[in-house]
């Protein structure tokens, strides 16, 4: 399957996307912590939006906005107010 990026990416209002696939997926708990601040921590500092696919329900709990996929089709998500845990 091809997903064009770009008209996707093209009303983006920051200084870029970051897209992660299972970024944590194969380290152990204390370098997956380490990689999720370092995302959060360069996500704020340069304004970036985070595309973050994961099967973790802890890690995508962190997320400002969760989109759940079934079947390759948009099942459900949530919008969560990350502003008040900084």
């Amino acid at each position: 399957m091809c997903i064009p990026l770009k008209p996707v990416f093209s009303r983006h209002k920051g200084d870029g996307v970051q897209i992660t696939d299972e970024p944590t997926g194969n380290l152990d708990s204390r370098t997956s912590q380490d990689v999720l601040g370092l995302m959060k921590t360069s996500g704020q500092r340069f304004g970036q939006t985070i595309v973050m696919i994961t099967h973790n329900d802890e890690i995508a709990q962190m997320a400002g906005r969760i989109i759940r996929l079934e079947d390759g089709k948009i099942c459900g998500g949530e919008d969560h107010d990350t502003e008040s845990e900084e």
